[in-house]
C-alpha cells in the first residue's frame, strides 16, 4: 500500500518565517522524501492540523489543493506501473514528476486510463455535494461510448493518447452520428455529439493538469452546435395536460413533475431535492421556492404560481420525485402527448 505523508522542515524556514513542506512516500518498507515547493508557517501548519482542518485562508486552500494534486499524480503513476506489472521505483516516479528525466521504458497512458482517473476524482466531488450525480453519469456515458467505439472499429480495449489522430477523431464523430446504438435508437444528433466531444476534451484537459499527457488530441475537433428554435407549450396546452387525470400512478407523477418543471424552470434533478424547507413566505404573503441549483450551484428564487401550489398541496410537501424512473421523463412525456392526440 502506497502511503504519502506531508511534513514541514522548521529548520529550513525562510526570511518570512515560512517552512518548506515535504512529502514522505512509503511503499513496502522503502521510503523517499521530496519537496513540494510550498511553504507555510509552523504556527499555521499546527493550527490547521497539517492542513487537514477546515481552511478559511485562500492561500492555504491553494496549498492544500496543490498537495492533493501531487498525491493524486504520484498515486496515478504508481498505479499505472502496478497495473502493467512494471518494477516500482519510488525515486524514478519522483524524478519523473520533478521533470528531471523520464522513467526508463515509461508506460504510455491510454485514453480510458485518464477517464478512470477523472471519474474516480469526480465521484469524490459528487460524494461531497460539489458536483451533481447527473454530471457524473454524463462522464460514464462518454467513457462507455469510447469503449464501444474502440472495440467495434479498432478491435482494441484502449488507445494511447498520443496515437489519437485526426482520422481517429473523424471516425469517432462518424460512429457517434450514424452507428452508435442506445435503447433501440441508431445514431446521435449533431448537438449531442458536439457535447460529447466537449466532454472528451474536458477529461483530457484533466490529464494535462495532472501531467499525464502533454497535449489534448480533441483540440482538433471543430464541430459546431446547430441553433434550433425552441418550441414552447401554450397556456392552453399546459391547461390541457393539467386537466388530464391518469389512472396509472406513475404517469400521474410524471405529469405533475413535468408541469412543475414548466412553471418553475426547475430540472427534475433540482425538483427531486426540494422539501418544505425550501418554501419561504414573503412579507407580502406570497410563497417562494428558495434553493441552489445542483448543476450550477447558483441560488434561484422562484415564485410559487397557482398550478405549482396545487401540485405541492397534492403531495403534501413531500419530495416531488418519488421514483428514479421519473428521470426518464422525456420518453414518458411522449406517451402523454400520444394519449392526448388519440382523444
Amino acid at each position: 500500500m502506497l502511503k504519502i505523508i506531508y511534513f514541514i522542515k522548521s529548520e529550513k524556514s525562510n526570511k518570512n518565517g515560512e517552512c518548506p513542506i515535504y512529502a514522505k512516500i512509503s511503499y513496502q518498507g522503502k521510503s523517499i522524501t521530496m519537496s513540494t515547493g510550498k511553504y507555510i508557517t509552523k504556527e499555521r501548519w499546527n493550527f490547521t492540523s497539517h492542513l487537514r482542518a477546515s481552511l478559511k485562508i485562500q492561500k492555504e486552500k491553494v496549498i492544500k489543493a496543490s498537495l492533493d494534486s501531487l498525491a493524486m499524480l504520484f498515486e496515478t503513476k504508481f498505479n499505472l506501473l502496478l497495473k502493467n506489472h512494471a518494477t516500482i521505483n519510488l525515486n524514478e516516479i519522483k524524478i519523473d514528476i520533478l521533470g528531471k528525466k523520464l522513467i526508463k521504458a515509461k508506460t504510455k497512458i491510454g485514453l480510458l486510463d485518464i477517464f478512470n482517473i477523472h471519474n474516480k476524482d469526480f465521484e469524490r466531488k459528487v460524494s461531497y455535494g460539489e458536483r451533481s450525480p447527473a454530471s457524473l453519469q454524463k462522464y460514464y456515458r462518454a467513457q462507455d461510448l469510447i469503449k464501444i467505439f474502440l472495440r467495434k472499429k479498432y478491435k482494441i480495449e484502449n488507445i494511447a493518447v498520443e496515437k489519437i489522430t485526426g482520422a481517429f477523431i473523424h471516425n469517432l464523430e462518424s460512429f457517434l452520428k450514424y452507428e452508435s446504438e442506445y435503447q433501440g435508437r441508431i445514431g446521435i444528433q449533431n448537438n449531442s455529439v458536439v457535447k460529447y466531444f466537449k466532454t472528451f476534451k474536458t477529461v483530457c484537459n484533466f490529464g494535462i493538469k495532472l501531467d499525464l499527457i502533454v497535449k489534448n488530441p480533441f483540440s482538433k475537433y471543430d464541430g459546431k452546435l446547430q441553433k434550433k428554435d425552441a418550441t414552447f407549450l401554450t397556456q392552453d396546452e399546459l391547461n390541457k395536460i393539467e386537466e388530464r387525470v391518469f389512472k396509472v400512478e406513475r404517469l400521474e407523477k410524471v405529469k405533475d413533475i413535468f408541469l412543475f418543471s414548466c412553471y418553475t424552470g426547475y430540472a427534475p434533478i433540482d425538483a427531486e431535492s426540494l422539501t418544505s424547507e425550501n418554501l419561504i413566505c414573503s412579507n407580502d404573503g406570497d410563497l417562494w421556492i428558495i434553493t441552489d441549483r445542483i448543476k450550477t450551484g447558483i441560488r434561484a428564487n422562484v415564485p410559487v404560481l397557482p398550478p405549482v401550489q396545487r401540485i405541492i398541496e397534492k403531495y403534501r410537501y413531500k419530495q416531488l420525485i418519488l421514483n428514479s424512473v421519473l428521470f426518464r421523463i422525456v420518453g414518458i412525456v411522449r406517451i402523454i402527448f400520444i394519449q392526448f392526440n388519440s382523444d
